[in-house]
């Protein structure tokens, strides 16, 4: 049990004057009627992708300013909103009710009405079908613009390790196993870094599925970000699949980074022709082209002409 302390007047008047303050953690709510300055259109806002203090006062200003919100779930929206003192309108806007809520929307804004869309988190149009409301208000010659903010692929790369300079967003593999080999595969010759969104419980076969087509890249798994419980993995695709084999299946929203394919070697025709003497003692002048042609990623074209120069030589 605590001890107790006799409580002297200055300690009774020093707390309650602390009720008065306000939390560092909680937001500022000014008394003065709110006044903005922001025009008719359509608003996309970037929304925190785990910590609620990570959002600009610009987006602040916007969503107050709204007259109405989209968003594709109005309980996670409207804790954001409720955290910052918003009470503005909100109606959902997914992939399920776009056909729906699209038309609806852009007869608001034809209306000159400010109309903010938002995602549950992150940047919208990123993984959602946010892109279809813009193409209808650029139809409409509605103005858009845009309040930039989080993005889970770029935090997540920026945290990876991974070079930076270039990369592509691959976003969700497809769930069916024989469609997802087919886009890895479709992928592994991007000379860049490869960023996904992964479901916890499919990470460890995507990973498998990868080494299989990648070999052992440098990867890292990102999950949580800006969380309470944020952490990084990196290593190679072999070294993460071994880690998760061991602690099982990670919780929480992953970003998946691989890194980029290593340079291709620069193979001369003096190698060419080496190989294809070898194989022209092994086999056929067209199996030896087609299996050059192929191992070196040269024309066949290109190959056979040199194959042809070399048994020319030899029966001279």
């Amino acid at each position: 049990m605590t001890p107790r302390h006799p409580i002297s007047k200055s300690s009774i008047k020093a707390r309650r004057s602390s009720k008065r303050l306000i939390k560092p953690n909680e937001p500022k709510v000014s008394q003065q009627p709110f006044q903005s300055s922001i025009k008719p259109g359509l608003y996309i806002i970037a929304s925190p992708i785990g910590n609620l203090g990570d959002i600009t006062l610009r987006a602040i200003e916007t969503l107050k300013s709204s007259s109405l919100i989209a968003c594709e779930d109005t309980r996670i929206t409207r804790r954001l909103l409720s955290h910052y003192n918003i009470n503005i309108p909100t109606t959902a806007y997914h992939e399920h009710n776009a056909n729906i809520a699209l038309p609806r929307l852009i007869k608001r804004l034809k209306k000159n009405e400010i109309v903010s869309l938002i995602s549950d988190a992150g940047t919208p149009l990123i993984s959602d079908p946010g892109y279809r409301l813009v193409q209808a208000a650029i139809a409409e010659d509605i103005p858009i613009t845009t309040t930039p903010g989080p993005v889970a692929a770029i935090a997540a790369l920026t945290l990876s390790g991974l070079p930076t300079d270039s990369f592509f967003f691959a976003g969700f593999l497809p769930p069916k196993q024989t469609a997802k080999k087919n886009r890895i595969c479709q992928l592994a010759t991007i000379p860049a870094t490869l960023i996904f969104y992964e479901s916890p419980r499919r990470l460890s076969q995507t990973l498998k599925e990868m080494a299989n087509i990648y070999g052992n890249r440098p990867a890292a798994v990102v999950r949580e970000i800006s969380k309470k419980f944020e952490e990084v993995r990196r290593g190679t695709i072999e070294t993460l699949l071994n880690e998760l084999n061991t602690v099982g299946q990670l919780r929480g929203e992953i970003v998946l980074i691989i890194g980029p394919p290593a340079p291709e070697k620069i193979i001369d025709n003096a190698t060419i022709d080496s190989e294809l003497i070898k194989a022209l003692s092994e086999m056929s002048l067209r199996d030896s082209v087609e299996k050059i042609a192929l191992s070196y990623d040269r024309p066949k074209r290109e190959v056979y002409k040199r194959a042809l120069a070399i048994t020319s030589l030899d029966s001279s």
